[in-house]
């Protein structure tokens, strides 16, 4: 079944979570984005695997970057016309570096994952502390396979 993107000249949809800095939002933001697909009628598999692997890489990112305890993140999607953006904010101002894992280190490939996955991806400031790293997944078109 093809995905079903929003007709041009329509507002984009949006859908918003703020989740504790813990491990188990992972899996919470990772759940949440499914149902949004779900209610935004987004049955493309492939992309929807793509979108909650890439969620899972920058909220991992966002559990882990240093801030002091007790602050949230914030998890955003945004579905337009053409794309699916997923957006995840923290309170840390350390900006994620790709970076070239070795072969036995047990992390550091997130950011790989996400560059090699998304159509596009980037960094910005946000209006009070710290910052939102988003990525971006074109749709494909309606009835391309």
């Amino acid at each position: 079944m093809p995905t079903r993107a929003l007709p041009a000249g329509v507002a984009p949809l949006t859908a918003t979570h703020r989740f504790p800095r813990h491990r188990r939002s992972v899996g919470r933001a990772r759940t949440a984005l499914r149902h949004q697909l779900a209610i935004w009628h987004i049955d493309d598999t492939e992309l929807a695997d793509s979108a909650v692997l890439l969620l899972s890489e920058l909220t991992t990112n966002a559990v882990n970057a240093p801030t002091t305890p007790g602050r949230e993140i914030g998890v955003r999607f945004e579905l337009t016309g053409a794309a699916l953006r997923l957006e995840v904010s923290d309170a840390s101002d350390e900006q994620p570096m790709l970076r070239h894992a070795a072969d036995d280190d047990e992390s550091g490939r997130g950011l790989a994952l996400v560059e090699a996955l998304a159509d596009g991806w980037g960094v910005e400031p946000r209006d009070t502390v710290g910052k939102v790293v988003w990525a971006l997944l074109l749709l494909p078109e309606e009835g391309t396979p």
